[in-house]
């Protein structure tokens, strides 16, 4: 992927102090962008290039149309606690759409949404249909194919209005965008019950393209590998971890193989007991938890602009769609 726009958006049914009703975030090439949220009304910038573009009306643009989707989630909340049955409780409805530009020059597009963690739905621009997870996705999947014209919506963004302000995004953003910064590599273990369990941990790597590997006398484990995800860090850097289970009489056969476009070449580590590498697995931990406590607030930003409530309801469908279709003329992504 040369470069890629994302958006992720949730909603949840019980807000909290930290955790509000909406938020919507935009992610560029894997870097949080913009920012807006149900507590503070308003599209805000996350970065200093961000909050330099000269868009004219762009953030106002875009705080009407995060308004709008605001209203569209708590309609598709309400809509799928009755259609599966639920009386209360804390409900989530997460949404996430966008576009990745290829080093080919082709574009990949995708929408996928959810409901309390779970798939619902989803949309790939190469097969230009949608999937349902179980019965209650049906029903939409159902209206949504009958009206006719959504599928075809969203290709129209994912092919050209997504991709036009991507490559604007990038235009903006291209010194930051563009850096390589190589990973920091930490390897640890920890024996427990006769069972060594190595981890591999990349840390301050850009971008989040990389490849974190065990390797066993050479040859790759893959099979055998449990992963983390790419996860971003505050500075605009990314984290990622790669663990395996082991014998411990075999330790020495292991090894970590770390590629990125910022190393010269890809890295070989291995485990040195001496060097407190358990304190590294202990911190390592604690960036983690504090990691996912953003990520959570981040999550719940998984909701898209596309404006058709799972219901078949038109009043807030027409808001996202009357933006999404002056995005054309106006430039609101």
């Amino acid at each position: 992927v040369a470069h890629s726009l994302h958006y992720l958006q949730v909603a949840v049914s019980e807000p909290s102090p930290g955790v509000p009703q909406f938020l919507s975030m935009g992610y560029v090439d894997g870097i949080p962008t913009a920012r807006y949220d149900s507590e503070r009304g308003r599209y805000e910038p996350q970065t200093p290039w961000m909050a330099a573009m000269d868009e004219p009306g762009y953030w106002d643009r875009q705080t009407r149309i995060a308004q709008g989707n605001q209203q569209v989630s708590a309609v598709n909340l309400e809509t799928l606690r009755a259609r599966y049955n639920q009386s209360g409780g804390v409900h989530t409805v997460q949404v996430v759409y966008g576009c990745d530009l290829l080093s080919d020059g082709s574009v990949r597009g995708f929408r996928r949404d959810g409901y309390d963690g779970r798939d619902f739905l989803s949309f790939e621009l190469g097969s230009r249909s949608f999937v349902a997870a179980d019965n209650a996705a049906q029903v939409t999947k159902r209206r949504w194919e009958a009206e006719g014209t959504v599928a075809e919506q969203w290709t129209n963004y994912m092919e050209h209005i997504c991709v036009e302000w991507l490559q604007k995004y990038v235009g903006y953003g291209q010194k930051e965008l563009e850096r390589k910064e190589s990973p920091d590599v930490h390897v640890s273990g920890k024996e427990e019950h006769g069972i060594l369990t190595l981890s591999c941990h990349a840390y301050g790597f850009y971008p989040n393209t990389i490849a974190v590997n065990w390797m066993k006398g050479g040859e790759m484990w893959d099979q055998e590998t449990e992963w983390g995800g790419i996860v971003p860090n505050s500075d605009g850097t990314f984290h990622t971890w790669a663990r395996i289970k082991a014998r411990p009489e075999e330790r020495e056969q292991f090894r970590c193989r770390v590629e990125h476009p910022g190393m010269p070449e890809p890295g070989i580590f291995a485990w040195e007991p001496e060097s407190g590498g358990n304190l590294t697995l202990v911190v390592a931990l604690f960036v983690v938890a504090a990691i996912a406590v953003v990520l959570f607030i981040g999550f719940g930003v998984w909701k898209f602009q596309s404006g058709k409530t799972w219901d078949g309801g038109w009043e807030g469908a027409r808001i996202l769609l009357v933006a999404l279709q002056e995005s054309c003329a106006t430039g609101a992504d």
